[in-house]
């Protein structure tokens, strides 16, 4: 499902838009910005196209496109959603990527984790938000924190990456939590 606009201090988070996605296969062929994702082969162009075709049918989903509007010029930073939502439990995971190197470290992450977040709890109705980061991901795990996920454990020598088994910090939003920190 394609998400609504949602407007932040520093970020929008838009519905992807077809001419965004050479932009998304140019991340994707970006080791760099892959080596904490689960999938580590680009995807093609094409596969990008079928991707988008079906996003909006996917109905357990919500997907953005993340713009950044700080600056002199909107630019296309990053993606984020809301994945697995469960209509009986309440309960979804999620995922975010700042795909452009040169943003990295800048503090949009954090803004597009609490917005995600706000709209899962609000729009949504969901009670918890699970995610999971890769251990050696320090910058991915601060914003999560900051945005107020608590850690549940860590899932032991759970990921093969560049020759080795990483393990995996596992975390979570209740929205009680989330409503006392607001």
């Amino acid at each position: 499902m394609l998400g609504p606009v949602i407007v932040g201090e520093r970020v929008r988070l838009v519905p992807p838009k077809p001419e965004m996605l050479e932009t998304f296969c140019r991340w994707f062929e970006d080791t760099e910005v892959t080596r904490y994702l689960d999938n580590i082969f680009p995807f093609t162009l094409d596969a990008e196209k079928d991707w988008y075709t079906n996003l909006a049918k996917e109905k357990t989903s919500v997907f953005w496109a993340v713009i950044a509007t700080d600056g002199a010029e909107e630019r296309l930073i990053g993606t984020t959603g809301i994945h697995a939502i469960h209509p009986i439990h309440h309960s979804a995971s999620s995922g975010n990527l700042i795909g452009e190197k040169s943003e990295w470290g800048k503090g949009y992450g954090t803004e597009v984790v609490r917005l995600r977040t706000r709209f899962a709890f609000e729009e949504l109705n969901l009670h918890k938000i699970n995610t999971n980061v890769y251990l050696p991901n320090i910058g991915s795990r601060r914003v999560l924190e900051k945005a107020g996920y608590k850690t549940v454990g860590i899932a032991r020598e759970h990921i093969w990456r560049n020759g080795r088994y990483l393990d995996v910090w596992l975390a979570e939003i209740l929205r009680s939590d989330w409503l006392a920190a607001q």
